[in-house]
């Protein structure tokens, strides 16, 4: 068939190694260059690593939005709240301060 069509025997065998090589050197180059599959492995490691990031900063905002809540509907976890952050005292309470004895007086 090939003579047929005016090509000689040997040309198509020679056109299959040509194309295997060019095949070669793209693959070659997806494989081993910096712009190939090792940037595609490092942009899919960064991609997990801010997936996980997102995830912790979900949960942190998921706990703020809760707090945020109980302290517009519960006037005792805003007293709480006063407590610890800024040492308020009740008005019926006493506030007793401890101090440790001192080294010096030994």
């Amino acid at each position: 068939m090939q003579e047929e069509l005016g090509i000689p025997l040997g040309t198509g065998r020679w056109l299959l190694v040509l194309l295997g090589l060019v095949a070669l050197l793209m693959q070659s180059q997806l494989w081993l260059s910096d712009e190939g599959f090792a940037k595609t492995r490092k942009l899919r490691t960064a991609v997990t690593e801010q997936r996980t990031q997102n995830d912790l900063l979900e949960r942190r905002n998921q706990a703020l939005d809760a707090e945020v809540v109980n302290l517009k509907q519960s006037s005792e976890a805003v007293e709480e709240r006063a407590r610890t952050d800024l040492g308020m005292i009740g008005s019926k309470e006493t506030f007793y301060q401890v101090v440790p004895a001192s080294d010096s007086a030994n």
